[in-house]
């Protein structure tokens, strides 16, 4: 008997491929990459090119506090160290960031160039503009994302993702 079938086994209305039922979190995705792809179409039509919505935070938080080492501004934007190296390397390559040595051989600290600096005043006003939008569409739906996004974050400090999973989970045999 394969791994499947001991699966399927173990909930006969299971399709033997997990992966054929819808993935729950694909509408979410799309939502959330449909609304930047939105924000990042208001850039190019101020004549903004290669500047992508998860720029801004980043680049608003260095015109504020100078240069940062990739750590740093990692913590002070609550991301991952990697997130934002990624996000650094991409800002670099656009022309907004550079970055230097910092104080040790491993650390580099992250600057904003001339151009990043001239973006920012725009950054500022459409972060602003995206939060009143937020709070609009809150105000349109039964069920405010960001109500619901804070609801699902106190469930989950109850009882974690990892508890739930596991407490779903049926291992293969052997």
């Amino acid at each position: 008997m394969t791994n499947s079938d001991h699966a399927a086994q173990a909930d006969p209305t299971a399709p033997l491929d997990p992966t054929a039922q819808p993935d729950p979190w694909q509408s979410l995705h799309e939502l959330l990459a449909a609304m930047d792809a939105e924000i990042e179409q208001v850039y190019v039509e101020r004549g903004i090119e290669g500047v992508r919505p998860r720029f801004a935070y980043p680049l608003i938080r260095l015109a504020h506090t100078g240069p940062l080492t990739i750590r740093e501004l990692a913590e002070s934007l609550n991301r991952s160290h990697s997130a934002i190296s990624q996000t650094i390397a991409a800002l670099r390559k656009e022309g907004l960031v550079t970055s230097e040595p910092g104080p040790d051989a491993r650390t580099r600290r992250i600057d904003l160039t001339e151009r990043g600096r001239a973006l920012v005043p725009f950054l500022e006003s459409e972060w602003r503009a995206t939060h009143a939008a937020v709070a609009e569409l809150d105000a349109e739906v039964p069920y405010a994302l960001t109500v619901v996004v804070e609801e699902l974050r106190r469930a989950l400090e109850h009882r974690s993702m990892r508890q739930r999973i596991l407490h779903h989970l049926v291992e293969p045999p052997g």
